[in-house]
């Protein structure tokens, strides 16, 4: 993972290089050119058509660095290996970038020192993009440069140009600390020569992980014999060259967890230290004491990283760093939480402060508006309750004057009850005599229906004689004379039943009359009834009257009303006429 970081820094560089017009996309054929190189600096076999089938659906126009980066993870940055040299990706990068944006202009470097101070800025600065260096690391490469160059670091002058930068934009560009280290502005009393040695000291240092170097002497494993070598300390290994210009490598001193360098008795001026690893041993001098240890502890140093798993110290220094700023950022935007938070709380107190405040002048305005109201209250009250008490009085004296009238009414209420109670008892007494007279009245109805029941036989045996005499008169002329005598005698008895008869209508003329009368009486007695009625309901209906029922339907006759249905005028009529033949029958 950090080497695919550290790789697309410089790719980033490229990328942006290609963007001339600054619109954040490069042309297709551009990135042709630019995959192609990479895949050719990191020795991964290059696919051409690749990219125009990543992109197939889109159109012809440019890409973005947002499009290209699944590209690129894909077919290059995951097949890439550490079997490539870094120095020449690098150089690819910067010559790709400084084309368009270094400035040679007033610059007291070369072009390989400004390459060099790219690649350091490219290990310092920061992971986010557009990449930028902070100003602890600048702080750090200058007092690295200051040293490699064996000059005294000034604090007064990198604080105040922190001041200055922090002012403006609290961070560097690339071309921006290459212009700020080729300005001199901190190698001041400094050559051109040892600048570029310090720089390429510092490079060696943080970029191509060399811890140490110097001019030692090695002991040769065949001959013996003694030769001045220049050697280059890393994490993993030691190098020795024929010359610091590395133009000639000898050989390399692989080191593991495994491996103990041990000090040596010295010979004369021969400052000796034994290193031993993988089943080799090396003898070494150094040029005096102090660089034999510094040189012993180097070595050692480095072994025990390896037995832990660990980078360089630089690098460590640097992840450090980085996360010692992430939670600085991390309090920091924290403290800022918590201010804007206190803020808001104290915003929030002075609210409440305020709002009690307005609180309070509302209660007390509140408390003396009551306290008005309260004696406004008091007064009206007062002043209420003595209208209540006159009013009092009024309604006591009129409540009296009410409990007398009603003293009185009560007894006229009484008298009317009395009053009422006679006239119960006078209606009662009228209710008997209509009850006695609808007896009578039901007495003559039935001395009427007998009456009635003996015309009626007289009648029908009557009409039987006359049959009879009809049918003798018809039957022979001969007993014309015989019929007429019995007809003469028939006709004396006719005259004796028509006599009979008158009696018996007189006497019903007389029961008609008496049935008259009790009408009479009945009607008199429903007369008083029904003024015993309008009485009561004029003395407020307290009593309901008792009132006969409802009487059936009466059967009218030529004489009157009848005191017998059809029915059983038809079953007497039909036993008078059976009355009637039997006579017959007999003669």
């Amino acid at each position: 993972m950090a080497l695919r970081e550290e790789l697309l820094k410089s790719i980033w560089h490229a990328f942006t290089a290609l963007d001339l017009d600054k619109s954040g996309k490069v042309s297709k054929s551009q990135l042709k050119v630019l995959s192609h190189n990479l895949c050719t600096v990191m020795k991964i076999p290059h696919d051409p058509v690749a990219l125009e089938e990543h992109f197939k659906d889109d159109d012809e126009g440019p890409v973005s660095n947002q499009g290209y980066m699944p590209y690129l993870n894909k077919f290059i940055l995951d097949k890439v290996k550490e079997d490539f040299d870094r120095q020449d990706f690098n150089r690819m990068c910067w010559t790709l970038c400084a084309r368009k944006n270094l400035n040679r202009n007033n610059l007291l470097i070369k072009d390989d020192d400004a390459f060099k101070v790219w690649c350091i800025f490219n290990f310092l600065s920061e992971d986010s993009y557009p990449l930028s260096i902070v100003s602890e690391e600048i702080e750090y490469f200058l007092r690295k440069l200051t040293e490699a160059m064996g000059g005294s670091w000034v604090e007064e002058r990198f604080e105040d140009y922190k001041l200055d930068l922090n002012a403006t934009q609290q961070c560097l560009s690339a071309w921006e600390l290459i212009s700020l280290v080729g300005s001199g502005q901190f190698s001041k009393g400094m050559d051109r020569q040892t600048l570029s040695m310090g720089i390429n000291e510092v490079y060696q240092e943080l970029i191509l992980d060399v811890l140490k170097q110097g001019y030692m002497m090695k002991k040769g494993h065949k001959r013996k014999n003694w030769t001045e070598r220049w050697f280059l300390l890393r994490p993993s290994s030691i190098s020795y060259y024929v010359s610091e210009d590395l133009a000639e490598k000898k050989g390399d001193i692989l080191l593991d967890g495994n491996c103990c360098v041990e000090s040596l008795p010295d010979e004369g001026k021969k400052c000796l230290f034994f290193i031993k690893c993988s089943g080799k041993s090396f003898e070494i001098s150094a040029s005096d004491k102090k660089r034999k240890q510094e040189w012993i502890q180097a070595i050692q140093t480095c072994v025990n990283l390896l037995r832990l798993g660990r980078e360089a110290p630089h690098r460590e220094a640097r992840l450090k760093r980085k996360e010692q700023r992430r939670r600085q950022q991390a309090d920091q935007e924290e403290l800022e939480l918590r201010m804007r938070e206190l803020q808001t709380a104290n915003e929030t107190k002075q609210l409440e402060l305020e709002a009690m405040r307005k609180a309070l002048e509302e209660a007390a305005s509140s408390a003396a508006e009551e306290e008005r109201r309260r004696l406004q209250t008091q007064t009206e009250l007062q002043d209420r309750y003595k209208m209540d008490l006159e009013r009092e009085k009024t309604v006591r004296q009129q409540m009296e004057q009410q409990v007398a009238q009603k003293s009185s009414e009560l007894e006229q209420y009484l008298q009317r009850v009395r009053e009422l109670e006679d006239m119960y008892r006078r209606l009662e007494d009228a209710l008997e005599d209509e009850r006695r007279a609808r007896q009578d009245e039901e007495t003559v109805r039935r001395l009427q229906a007998r009456l009635l029941e003996e015309e009626a036989a007289k009648r029908a045996e009557l009409e039987q004689i006359h049959l009879r005499q009809q049918r003798a008169i018809s039957e022979t002329e001969a007993e014309k004379q015989e019929l007429e005598k019995e007809r003469l005698a028939k006709e004396s008895a006719l005259q004796a039943a028509m006599l009979q008869l008158d009696n018996l209508e007189s006497e019903r003329q007389g029961a008609l009359e008496q049935y008259q009368a009790v009408m009479k009486k009945l009607e008199d007695a429903a007369n008083n009834t029904r003024t015993w009625k309008h009485k009561v309901a004029h003395h407020e209906g307290l009593i309901r009257l008792i009132e006969p029922g409802s009487k059936g339907h009466q059967m009218i006759t030529n004489w009157g009303p009848a005191a017998f249905s059809e029915a059983e005028l038809s079953r007497r009529e039909k036993e008078w006429q059976d009355k009637k033949n039997q006579p017959t029958q007999a003669q």
